[in-house]
């Protein structure tokens, strides 16, 4: 209820200020501080390539580790794999933090932390994939191979 101006209230210069009504203050409705924003980019883009680097040094022991135990490299490989896929994950949920709490420098230094973990993610399961072929398929029952080698056998 707004409060009527002293003039109007029969005389009296006593008025009754109201508060003005609170807005509800979300993370998202101010900008970030260019410092803590910058801060917190490097902060977090450096924790991340601490974070890589590590797991990556694991796995790549676990490798060495196994000398010829094909299985136990082949599960290192996978899991040093999965391991950038949820560092790819986590960079992406704290880009779209970042962008909600309206911190464009933090954004863009964790979506440049996404585009190198998709390229090192990519590349990886690339390789994987080009040294473990998918079998051959089975031949259909019609099938009879041809010695010759004249390609005209029927």
């Amino acid at each position: 209820m707004r409060a009527l101006p002293p003039a109007r209230q029969g005389g009296a210069m006593t008025c009754a200020l109201t508060e003005p009504r609170r807005r509800r203050r979300w993370p998202w409705s101010s900008r970030t501080s260019l410092r803590a924003d910058v801060s917190m980019g490097l902060l977090l883009l450096v924790v991340e390539v601490v974070v890589h680097v590590a797991g990556s040094f694991g796995h790549g022991m676990e490798v060495w580790a196994a000398q010829d135990d094909q299985a136990r490299i082949d599960a290192a490989q996978r899991a040093g794999i999965a391991w950038t896929q949820y560092l790819l994950i986590g960079a992406l949920v704290l880009a779209v933090l970042a962008a909600l709490a309206r911190a464009p420098w933090t954004m863009m230094l964790q979506l440049l932390a996404v585009a190198a973990l998709t390229v090192l993610f990519v590349f990886s399961q690339h390789e994987y994939e080009r040294t473990h072929p998918g079998p051959a398929p089975t031949p259909s029952a019609g099938y009879s191979p041809c010695y010759s080698g004249s390609n005209r056998c029927d």
